[in-house]
């Protein structure tokens, strides 16, 4: 089949440009066995980046078809596929005629040093910056192994998929407004830390991914990292996992984004869904407390008065009590794996 690949370029001085490569090629052929041909047959000054080609070592990330993907991973058949689905869904904008045209583009997030050839540099930075490593200097024991049930290694497997391939962090919507935000993969990796029974700084973590909008706070939950993942790591879904290790330690006067998750939980508990009334106050306002967050909610209220937006009353949806039993089943099973979890720790051997 005939395939066009329009490949934007640059280098780090010059503005973007897209040049356009027509190939014969199978369906099977990878997006990365395009390029490479690309680069030997018609263009050598084309740049990119590769290694293994078998989906291990995350070298050949980029813009596919607008999404962030491994290049070795995905093929020529799937991504005319998916052209094919969105021509079908939108067909005054599509010419069923046209030779299909997949679009490549650099990684998002980082600066670009040419074509599909960015700077990692704040991607490992960040990395560093959650050290993680697991430390098990406060429990060092000469010559004594530090064993692990099957359990509880298997909560490390999900996280140790993890290639660093970049995907994630490219399509971060919150790395992009955020500069702080060491974003998905780093998070991640830190709850692999967590997770890891053998690890003797779990407190010390979670109160460095508690600060501000640098650490767990600073997602804003677009659901793009877990979308764009090759291996399925749901960096989201590991962060959530440490924002419910940091909530069990702290009361809701920590910090706001603490109090903002407490607070939505008890008034759907209450009514079934938020009471937007009580939400602000309880929020923003910390239940009067704050009175300079209640002072910048009075520009809001009123606006929202004015446009007839502002709610009046406050009725509880018809499966509040249906809600608030869900919830407290959910937490009850938290609990009883947490109390499970310290007793397995109790009893599991420290050598061998």
């Amino acid at each position: 089949m005939q395939v066009q690949f329009q490949i934007l370029r640059q280098t780090s001085d010059t503005p973007t440009w897209s040049q356009i490569y027509t190939l014969d090629v199978e369906p099977s052929s990878t997006i990365l066995d395009c390029l490479n041909r690309i680069k030997w047959e018609q263009d050598g000054t084309l740049a990119f980046r590769k290694n293994c080609r078998n989906t291990i070592c995350g070298s050949c990330s980029m813009r596919i078809n607008g999404r962030s993907a491994l290049a070795c991973k995905e093929n020529v058949g799937g991504e005319v596929a998916r052209l094919q689905t969105i021509a079908a869904a939108f067909p005054a904008s599509s010419d069923s005629q046209v030779i299909p045209t997949i679009t490549i583009a650099p990684m998002g997030n980082m600066p670009v040093i040419k074509d599909l050839v960015v700077e990692m540099k704040s991607f490992w930075d960040n990395l560093q910056a959650v050290d993680p490593f697991v430390s098990t200097g406060a429990r060092r024991i000469p010559e004594r192994e530090f064993l692990q049930t099957p359990e509880e290694r298997d909560r490390l497997n999900q996280v140790g998929n993890c290639i660093l391939c970049g995907a994630c962090y490219s399509e971060c919507a919150a790395r992009e407004v955020n500069s702080e935000f060491v974003g998905p993969h780093a998070l991640a990796k830190a709850y692999r830390t967590l997770a890891d029974s053998r690890d003797s700084q779990t407190e010390q973590r979670l109160e460095r991914y508690n600060e501000g909008t640098q650490g767990v706070w600073g997602c804003t939950r677009c659901y793009y990292c877990n979308s764009v993942c090759p291996m399925e790591v749901e960096p989201m879904e590991q962060i959530s996992k440490i924002k419910n290790e940091i909530l069990k330690r702290q009361d809701d006067q920590a910090s706001r984004s603490i109090r903002h998750r407490k607070v939505l939980i008890e008034l759907v508990k209450q009514g079934g869904w938020i009471d937007e009334r009580m939400f602000g106050l309880k929020v923003v306002g910390n239940s009067f407390r704050d009175w300079k967050g209640l002072t910048s909610l009075g520009p809001l209220g009123l606006r929202m008065v004015a446009r007839g937006k502002f709610p009046v009353s406050f009725e509880r949806s018809e499966g509040t009590a249906e809600t608030r039993s869900l919830i407290e089943s959910v937490q009850q099973i938290e609990d009883r794996e947490k109390i499970r979890s310290r007793k397995m720790v109790d009893v599991t051997p420290t050598g061998g």
